[in-house]
């Protein structure tokens, strides 16, 4: 029985998540599905791409990624189906699964062929969700080889924030490496195992649970204490030290 896994912009909100699954279960009813995430920062497949990959990370081999950040469908960029040397990957070509692709090791890149009754605004259930379903009961979608994929310039990490979860911690776009430096301006964040190593309302970098950096004020909210949204720029670099001094934000 074969798994697809969705990631997309979505929202929970709406009809979009329910009809991506529908339309994968009318293709192969025997296919299991799970929802990743649909809060991936809308319209920014620049920065999605980062989060897709850590995300995606754990995944059981043979387990296909859908993903949907998409903000040119309907244009002429393609659909794609990458294998990789772990799974099938499909979404937009924009660069959306170029570093999740790359980290797994590109085996083939297709270009899917996109029905004419396909609605021109909503490619994510008229494309991507039936070609996943198919791909993971082992049928085949038409597509066509393709010779490369959008996204190949981009770096191997990228130190933006590119989630904002819940919380309000930061999220950026770097694997971390042992202890790392990070900055905020002239402000150098210490760097912890957990939040209890902070006093209340003190400011933190750290490992998060996806093996990115994240920064965090604890028992508060990173994004409204210093003023950073979506794709802003942090320092983020490996460090020789192990401990930092405190900084209280």
């Amino acid at each position: 029985m074969g798994v697809v896994v969705f990631f997309s912009d979505f929202g929970w909100a709406g009809p979009y998540v329910g009809q991506m699954e529908a339309a994968a279960l009318a293709v192969a009813p025997q296919v299991r599905v799970v929802h990743l995430m649909h809060d991936a920062p809308a319209f920014r497949a620049d920065l999605a791409a980062y989060l897709l990959a850590a995300a995606a990370r754990m995944l059981p081999r043979e387990w296909v990624v859908c993903a949907v950040v998409d903000p040119g469908v309907g244009s002429a960029r393609r659909a794609l189906a990458v294998r990789t040397r772990k799974r099938w990957l499909v979404g937009p070509d924009n660069g959306l699964l170029a570093i999740l692709a790359r980290r797994e090791g590109i085996e083939a890149v297709y270009a899917l062929d996109v029905p004419c009754e396909a609605a021109p605004t909503f490619h994510g259930r008229d494309v991507f969700a039936p070609a996943a379903a198919q791909l993971a009961c082992g049928m085949s979608p038409t597509m066509q080889r393709a010779s490369s994929m959008q996204g190949e310039e981009m770096p191997e990490d990228l130190a933006r924030v590119v989630y904002i979860d819940g919380f309000g911690n930061l999220v950026l776009g770097v694997r971390a490496q042992g202890p790392m430096e990070v900055r905020i301006g002239k402000m150098r964040l210490p760097w912890r195992r957990t939040f209890a190593e902070v006093p209340p309302g003190e400011a933190l970098a750290y490992c998060g649970s996806l093996g990115l950096v994240e920064i965090a004020v604890r028992e508060g909210s990173a994004a409204a204490r210093f003023g950073l949204g979506l794709g802003d720029a942090v320092v983020c670099r490996a460090s020789n030290a192990a401990q930092e001094h405190p900084y209280k934000a």
